[in-house]
């Protein structure tokens, strides 16, 4: 499997993160914007944020030897599988009346 998605959040197979990216202890992926829910790591997984400025990009996801799963109220849980890692990409919207891309508020 090389994409699952999560509500406004698609996990995308990839091979490595950048060196720049920075560990996120907290475990939140996304915070939820409208609802409050955030979609968040629990398990053997560690989220890797994106240093860089990047409205399609939000970080890396990566599993350990025991894997974890990517958690949120209002949708399914997705189960990580070991020694994985993912790009997290957000889902994006553009404002039909002055092109303004902005990612999606969940």
């Amino acid at each position: 499997m090389n994409q699952m998605a999560q509500g406004d959040i698609l996990l995308v197979a990839s091979t490595e993160v950048p060196l720049a990216a920075k560990a996120k202890p907290d475990g939140i992926v996304a915070e939820g914007e409208a609802t409050g829910h955030h979609h968040r790591i629990t398990g053997d997984v560690m989220f890797y944020e994106n240093p860089e400025p990047d409205i399609f990009v939000g970080g890396w996801i990566v599993a350990g030897p025991d894997g974890g799963a990517l958690v949120h109220e209002e949708h399914g849980t997705i189960e990580v599988a070991p020694n994985t890692v993912w790009t997290v990409r957000r889902q994006v919207e553009a404002d039909p009346f002055t092109g303004v891309a902005r990612r999606v508020a969940d």
